[in-house]
C-alpha cells in the first residue's frame, strides 16, 4: 500500500510470452559464457607463439578452467536447489565477469592458469541454472525446444568468440582487450536478469493465461518448494548415474573442438589466422543442432509420442553419426576439414540437447539443479581426463585423439538411451516422473 494516498499499487501489467523472453536471457547467458571462456582458444595461436606455450602447457591452463569446473558443477547444482535459480544464477554471471576482466591482467603461464580457475569456478552454474530455469518456465511438450534455443546460446557464442577476439586483437594491437571487451557483455546481461528474472510464483508481470501453461507443482507453490534433495538421495538413482557416465564420456568430444581445433589446424600446415578463425564453421553448425533436436524432439511429443521415446531416438542416430570425424584424417582440405567438424558439432549439439533435457524430464524440479551439477561434475572430470592425454598425445600426432573421438559418442548415446528411464514416483523420495 502506498502510504502517502492509502492505496494499493497498481498491478502491473503481464508480459505476453513471458517465458520466452526468459529463454532469449537464458541464450545470451551462454552466449557470453562462451564468448569469455573461448576467447582463449580463439587467441590461442597468437598467445601460444607470445609466451611460447607448448601444446603441454596450453592443456594445463586449459585444465585449470576444467579443474574448478568440475568441482563447482556439483556444489552449484546443489546451492541452486538451495538458494533458487535467480540468486544462484545472479551471483555466478557477476562473478565470472570480474573474473574474465582480471584476465588482461595475465602475464604468463602461472597467472593465465590462475585467473581460468576462478573462471571455471564461476561459469560453472551455466548448465544447472539453465536447465533448472528451464525446468521451472516450461511444459514438457515445449522444454526441448526451450534448452534448444537455451543451448544454442554455447556454440553462438563459441562461434562468434574467435570474430570478435580477433578482430579486437587486430584492432588494438593488444590480447588483453579482448578479454574486456567479453566483460563487458557479461556486466549489461546482469543488468537485464536481475530485472527480469523471478520465479513463477512470485513473477509480478506473469499472466493468469501463461501461469496455467506451466509446470503445476512450480507455477503453484514455486520451484524450490518441497523437501531439499541432497547428492545421497539423487545417486541413489539409476538414472542419475546414466546421465553421468553418458556426459563423461559424450562431453569431451566438444572441449577437443573448442579448444584444440585451432591447434588441429596448425598442424595441417595453415597459418595462425585461418586456424584461429576456423572455429567459425564448427560453432555455428552447432546451434543448428540444438534447433533441430530440440524442434524434433518437440514435435514428436505435440504428435504422441512419450517424451522419453523422442528423446532416445534422437540421441541414438546423432550419437553414432559423430564417427565421421575420423574422415578428417584422409584430407587437408581446409574447408573440407571445416565441413566435417561442422558436421560434428551439429551432431553433438543434437545429442547437447537432449541430455540438457533429460534431468528436467526424468527428476522434478526440487532436484534439476542437484542433478545437473552432479552430471556436470562427471563431464568435467572426463574432460580432465581427456585434455590431459590431447595435450601428450598432440606432441606427437592428433591421430589417436581423432579416432577417439569418433568411437565415444557412441558408447555415450546407448548407455544414455539404456539407463536414463523412470516411471513415475519410483524410489521412496518420489522425484521422478514417468518418462
Amino acid at each position: 500500500m502506498d502510504q502517502d494516498t492509502g492505496r494499493l499499487p497498481a498491478p502491473r501489467r503481464p508480459i505476453r510470452h513471458l517465458r520466452w523472453w526468459i529463454v532469449a536471457l537464458l541464450f545470451f547467458m551462454s552466449f557470453i559464457n562462451y564468448v569469455d571462456r573461448q576467447t582463449l582458444s580463439a587467441l590461442s595461436p597468437y598467445l601460444k607463439e607470445e609466451f611460447g606455450w607448448s601444446k603441454t602447457d596450453y592443456a594445463w591452463i586449459v585444465n585449470a578452467f576444467q579443474v574448478s569446473y568440475t568441482v563447482m558443477q556439483m556444489l552449484v547444482g546443489r546451492l541452486l536447489d538451495v538458494v533458487g535459480t535467480r540468486a544462484g544464477i545472479g551471483v555466478s554471471v557477476l562473478f565470472y565477469t570480474v573474473v574474465s576482466a582480471c584476465t588482461a591482467l595475465a602475464v604468463g603461464f602461472k597467472s593465465f592458469s590462475v585467473v581460468r580457475f576462478f573462471l571455471g569456478a564461476g561459469e560453472a552454474a551455466n548448465n544447472p541454472g539453465g536447465s533448472k530455469a528451464i525446468s521451472e518456465w516450461f511444459p514438457a511438450k515445449e522444454r526441448a525446444f526451450a534448452v534448444a534455443v537455451f543451448n544454442s546460446g554455447c556454440a553462438v557464442g563459441s562461434a562468434a568468440a574467435p570474430f570478435i577476439a580477433v578482430a579486437v586483437y587486430n584492432h588494438t594491437g593488444h590480447w588483453q582487450s579482448a578479454f574486456l571487451v567479453a566483460a563487458a557483455l557479461g556486466l549489461f546481461w546482469s543488468i537485464g536478469w536481475w530485472l527480469l528474472y523471478h520465479s513463477p510464483a512470485s513473477h509480478p508481470r506473469l499472466s493468469p493465461e501463461e501461469a496455467a501453461l506451466l509446470p503445476k507443482a512450480d507455477a503453484a507453490s514455486g520451484a524450490d518448494a518441497g523437501p531439499k534433495i541432497g547428492w545421497g538421495t539423487v545417486l541413489g538413482y539409476r538414472q542419475t548415474w546414466g546421465l553421468m557416465i553418458g556426459r563423461f564420456l559424450l562431453d569431451p568430444f566438444w572441449f577437443f573442438i573448442a579448444y584444440w581445433f585451432p591447434l588441429f589446424l596448425m598442424d595441417k600446415g595453415f597459418s595462425m589466422k585461418d586456424s584461429a578463425l576456423g572455429l567459425w564453421a564448427p560453432m555455428l553448425s552447432a546451434p543448428l543442432g540444438n534447433f533441430f533436436a530440440g524442434g524434433l524432439s518437440s514435435w514428436l511429443v505435440h504428435r504422441g509420442w512419450r517424451p522419453g521415446a523422442a528423446r532416445r531416438v534422437i540421441l541414438m542416430t546423432a550419437g553414432p553419426s559423430m564417427a565421421v570425424i575420423a574422415l578428417a584424417l584422409a584430407t587437408d582440405s581446409y574447408y573440407l576439414l571445416l565441413m566435417i567438424f561442422a558436421y560434428a558439432t551439429f551432431a553433438y549439439n543434437c545429442c547437447g540437447t537432449m541430455f540438457l533435457t533429460l534431468p528436467t524430464d526424468v527428476f522434478e524440479s526440487r532436484a534439476v539443479g542437484t542433478v545437473m551439477g552432479l552430471a556436470g561434475a562427471s563431464a568435467g572430470a572426463g574432460t580432465l581426463l581427456t585434455t590431459y592425454l590431447i595435450g601428450r598425445a598432440a606432441e606427437a600426432s592428433f591421430d589417436p585423439v581423432v579416432i577417439a573421438a569418433s568411437i565415444l559418442p557412441a558408447v555415450a548415446a546407448v548407455v544414455f538411451v539404456t539407463m536414463v528411464r523412470a516411471r513415475k514416483g519410483q524410489g521412496a523420495d518420489g522425484i521422478l516422473k514417468e518418462f
